[in-house]
């Protein structure tokens, strides 16, 4: 017998605004006007909505962004060029702290929130100002008609080390950044030794560089830019 879809109960999709008891007051809290609300402590994280995150764990994370960002620009001189990076994919964004770090610069950055872990800030994102979505990274990503100048991965590869191929994603990377442009990918020593070596035989240049804290620190950086090269390139 054929299942009829026409008469399944409709679930709903859409999270429902808080309740309020006064009309004067905002469902889900009041937003600081822009630039304001980029640094502010947003309404679910003040409300304490979201399990585990205090509003002191949200100000710490920004000022841990603009520290990193600082550095990020230290080391990749090609923040300083103009027109250099544009549209900018932050492949696990948290609460928004590397867009929010950039806030400043003539750049756009998709915050993308994984749907493994923690993948209850996206609402922070959007509080802020900023704009997200969510994504498995063992899948493919819709990016029509986009590509990205610079990828940013933080610990994506050490949240999906057991998930999937580490290949498959660097293949994902690839197919979505431009001809020559850069990705960021910050994460433990060990785990950055094995994505360099398959990163080189994909034709990417790429080097390991410390941690902003210093060298002791396991976590580090593998900045890798993506050649530009043909079938018929001999030299490549």
């Amino acid at each position: 017998m054929t299942h009829d879809c026409r008469y399944e109960k409709m679930e709903a999709c859409i999270t429902p605004l808080p309740e309020v008891s006064d009309i004067k007051e905002v469902a889900g809290g009041e937003l600081k006007k822009w630039p304001q609300r980029l640094t502010a402590v947003p309404p679910r994280i003040a409300s304490g909505s979201i399990e585990g995150v205090t509003a002191e764990m949200f100000n710490e994370d920004t000022k841990l962004w603009k520290k990193r960002v600082g550095h990020y620009k230290s080391v990749i001189s090609q923040f300083g060029q103009k027109d250099r990076y544009r549209n900018l994919l932050d492949m696990n964004a948290r609460f928004g702290g590397f867009a929010a770090a950039l806030a400043g610069d003539p750049m756009w950055v998709m915050n993308m929130v994984p749907t493994v872990g923690n993948s209850t800030t996206l609402g922070v994102i959007y509080e802020r100002g900023l704009i997200g979505n969510y994504q498995d990274w063992c899948e493919g990503m819709s990016t029509y008609p986009r590509t990205y100048d610079l990828i940013h991965a933080d610990s994506v590869f050490s949240l999906y080390k057991d998930r999937c191929e580490m290949d498959a994603i660097l293949l994902e990377m690839d197919r979505i950044l431009r001809p020559e442009g850069t990705v960021i990918i910050r994460d433990d020593v060990d785990l950055l030794v094995k994505i360099k070596s398959v990163a080189d035989g994909m034709r990417w240049n790429s080097q390991i560089v410390d941690h902003e804290d210093g060298p002791l620190v396991r976590e580090k950086l593998l900045l890798v830019v993506k050649t530009y090269w043909t079938l018929g390139d001999e030299k490549q």
